[in-house]
């Protein structure tokens, strides 16, 4: 049987809130277990609600998304974050991104997409919407670089890690430490110039070193 997957809802906008609310309500596999208006309700709820995942605007009251993003992450066993923003910009997708969110969507996807995303999120995936994706992408092709950059260890790293495996997975399939799999991992951002697994990734598949699977970078 198929396990539920339990939402948090977090936007400052009650009609936005009640619209999406009722886009999500249209899948029986999903359940919207509670919502906030603000930063610190938000953390509050995912605290006592334990949603899987928590999709977060940017733009909230009191504590912005990023840090709401960034402290859920820094829990144990914290939720996954999925961004709805209005805002499509390279630099806040980057922030969002880099504070532990798991995918970054515009407010102006279409319902199917936000429900696929939320299947797509659960499964380990990055969901970067089309634009979105498309500025990373050059992003990371703008940033030059060689394929002997890396070791071939790192590049077989950074291929398991497109691939959704983390960190522990990573160790255990390599039977390596989980210290030496983040040394590496350190070390790749390193070189790449980048901030975290998902630019590395697009850097790397943007020079062809690895390939991406079917529904792009999953770190």
């Amino acid at each position: 049987m198929r396990k539920h997957i339990r939402l948090l809802l977090v936007e400052d906008h009650a009609l936005v809130r009640e619209g999406t609310r009722e886009i999500l309500e249209r899948d029986p596999m999903l359940r919207v277990l509670g919502e906030a208006e603000d930063g610190p309700t938000a953390i509050a709820l995912a605290d006592e609600l334990h949603p899987d995942i928590v999709l977060v605007d940017l733009d909230l009251p009191i504590l912005n998304g990023i840090e709401v993003i960034r402290r859920i992450r820094a829990k144990p066993d914290g939720p996954l974050a999925l961004v709805l923003s209005a805002y499509d910009d390279e630099d806040y997708v980057m922030a969002a991104l880099s504070a532990g969110a798991t995918g970054y969507l515009l407010k102006t996807a279409h319902a199917d997409e936000l429900i696929d995303a939320i299947h797509a999120a659960a499964r380990g995936e990055t969901v970067l919407q089309g634009s979105v994706g498309r500025a990373l992408l050059a992003r990371a092709q703008g940033s030059g670089g060689q394929h002997d950059v890396l070791t071939a260890r790192e590049l077989e790293i950074l291929r398991l890690a497109a691939h959704g495996a983390r960190t522990k997975q990573i160790a255990a399939q390599l039977m390596v430490s989980s210290r030496t799999v983040e040394g590496h991992l350190t070390s790749i951002f390193n070189k790449l110039g980048v901030s975290g697994r998902t630019e590395a990734i697009m850097y790397a598949a943007s020079h062809g070193w690895i390939t991406l699977p079917r529904h792009g970078p999953q770190a």
